[in-house]
């Protein structure tokens, strides 16, 4: 199963962090330049809350459905219930470092559906796609809790 970890660090308070990943809208935030999200329904961040949303990715949508497990002011795992990978398990570890830095680790264990939708994903899910894409988050987070 592939996996792909990043960590980062914030200019924020744990709070912060914790606060700028349970809103609704942190989807958005966090989605590069060239991606569009549309939410069908998004649930509070909490036990068992769940996500329905489509990532336009040019003209390709791409549905994806999460549910949020393990979650604690360090913390969440996103799984996904539905979506373009045969299995997609995202931790986000929040850890303090100072009262005003927090270090956020992500770790992304996927796995890929046969035939067509697997090469899709294989594209999709690439590291140099990945790098691109959590590279983005870590910026859109420090611009975001900068503003915060």
């Amino acid at each position: 199963m592939p996996v792909f970890e990043q960590s980062f660090v914030v200019d924020a308070p744990l709070g912060a962090v914790r606060a700028f990943h349970g809103d609704t809208s942190a989807l958005g935030v966090l989605s590069p330049p060239g991606t569009f999200v549309r939410l069908h329904a998004i649930e509070p961040l909490a036990e068992g809350s769940v996500s329905r949303f489509t990532l336009w990715l040019g003209p390709i949508p791409v549905p994806w459905t999460a549910v949020h497990r393990d979650v604690s002011d360090r913390g969440f795992t996103d799984v996904q219930v539905s979506g373009p990978a045969a299995s997609w398990a995202h931790r986000h570890t929040f850890t303090p470092l100072t009262d005003g830095r927090t270090r956020i680790d992500d770790r992304v264990e996927f796995a890929h559906k046969p035939g067509l939708g697997g090469l899709f994903t294989r594209v999709l899910f690439s590291r140099p796609n990945l790098l691109f894409l959590f590279g983005w988050r870590a910026f859109a987070t420090r611009r975001a809790l900068r503003r915060a």
